[in-house]
């Protein structure tokens, strides 16, 4: 018996199990970075939505369309948004939900939600 040629077939073992690995690592560091965006796309629709709860300040709609348009404008969409108008001048905290999807290959498209919060406090206004 020779062991002729074994330690390329040993060789060619371990270059797949790094390759398997890279590929995992590569899938986690999109989702960590999927994960990222929607947590930004969720701030910044939450600041953009509550101050416009109390008065428009130039928006261009409602409350949940300012939202609608930063969590675009940040390649994420919202899937739900607290953020009822109230023309009183007491303090209000607005909460807004942000999906962005992702595609890692060969497991396919997934979700990613996160959640935003803005606290708006239209007294301060006056100061």
């Amino acid at each position: 018996m020779t062991e002729k040629g074994s330690a390329s077939i040993a060789l060619l073992g371990v270059g797949a199990v790094v390759l398997v690995l890279a590929a995992g690592l590569a899938a986690v560091g999109s989702y960590l970075v999927a994960q990222a965006e929607a947590e930004i796309a969720a701030d910044a629709a939450a600041l953009a939505a509550a101050p416009v709860t109390f008065l428009p300040f130039g928006a261009r709609g409602t409350p949940a369309e300012e939202a609608a348009r930063f969590a675009a404008l940040n390649h994420a969409r919202v899937k739900v948004c607290h953020c009822p108008l109230d023309p009183s001048w007491e303090p209000r905290t607005v909460e807004v939900e942000t999906i962005r999807v992702i595609t890692i290959w060969p497991l396919g498209s997934f979700e990613v939600t996160a959640v935003g919060r803005a606290e708006f406090v239209p007294a301060l206004l006056l100061e």
